[in-house]
């Protein structure tokens, strides 16, 4: 099932993605949850209800008349991992960056979330915005000290995303928070799709281009899979339904390359069985903001 967040008429809801178009869950269900996050943290009984529904409900609006927002806008936790392909961690050591031994984590804050079209913005501080397409994994249930071999039933879903990232900010610190966290640098979506369409994440094909040039291409080849993640993030942390996390991203990105985005760039991230999201880079616009 593929749970969208959406905008029409100048009012937002949520809703299920079914042949081209959306219907609110409102229309499926009366008691229907107010968010994604609610309705992956009532589990697999109220997939079943909307499933029974939508069997039965009317055609829904067409995608193309709505805009799809960011479908999990409230997180606790937007957390990454870094260096966790072998080709994007060669290229980073033929860059001069170190390469972790163990499992490299650190917060995107959830400020930086933004919605799968809307534009992203260069930050007036930084010349070196890069991209990295990376898969997207949502919490569906809260868990702690979770083993690897039970990790993967607390996936409510996954997602694409684009990990933007100001380098010159991420490498003047120890820790990467505010490199990967400018506003809007969390692009997600387009929809969650639900764990139970996608028997095998790790054997899907992930595609980044730049301007219509093909930039990043694999199929999940991750040092630490899935399970490990959830496992070592969980001996750390509760994970609370609706938490995001970022899985990491293989090789091509601009910082190996000497190619950095500019204003006017469009990024587009496509995940085999999870559909795309497709940002343009444009000019800080934010404004200071005075007590």
């Amino acid at each position: 099932m593929k749970l969208a967040r959406y905008t029409i008429a100048d009012a937002t809801t949520i809703g299920v993605v079914h042949d081209d178009s959306v219907i609110a869950l409102s229309a499926l269900i009366p008691d229907a949850p107010d968010s994604i996050r609610e309705v992956l943290a009532a589990g697999p009984e109220m997939l079943a209800r909307l499933a029974a529904a939508l069997r039965e409900a009317p055609r829904g609006t067409p995608l193309a008349q709505v805009r799809l927002e960011a479908p999990i806008p409230d997180a606790s936790k937007f957390l990454a991992i870094g260096m966790n392909y072998q080709d994007h961690a060669d290229e980073a050591a033929a860059a001069g960056v170190p390469v972790p031994r163990n499992q490299l984590w650190f917060n995107k804050q959830v400020s930086c979330i933004t919605g799968p079209y809307d534009p992203v913005q260069r930050p007036r501080v930084s010349d070196k915005m890069d991209y990295e397409a990376e898969l997207g994994v949502v919490i569906g249930r809260r868990c702690r000290f979770v083993s690897a071999a039970d990790a993967l039933s607390v996936v409510g879903g996954y997602f694409v995303t684009n990990d933007l990232t100001a380098r010159d900010w991420q490498f003047a610190s120890p820790t990467y928070t505010l490199g990967k966290s400018f506003d809007t640098h969390g692009p997600i979506g387009p929809w969650i799709t639900t764990a139970d369409e996608i028997p095998d994440p790790h054997a899907l094909r992930m595609r980044l281009w730049v301007n219509g040039e093909l930039r990043q291409d694999n199929v999940t080849q991750m040092i630490h899979d899935i399970a490990q993640q959830i496992h070592h993030l969980s001996q750390v942390m509760t994970l609370l339904p609706g938490d995001l996390i970022a899985t990491g991203t293989c090789a091509g990105v601009g910082i190996g390359m000497g190619k950095f985005l500019r204003e006017g760039d469009v990024v587009r991230v496509e995940i085999e069985g999870l559909g795309h999201i497709e940002n343009t880079v444009v000019a800080d616009a934010a404004v200071a903001y005075l007590p």
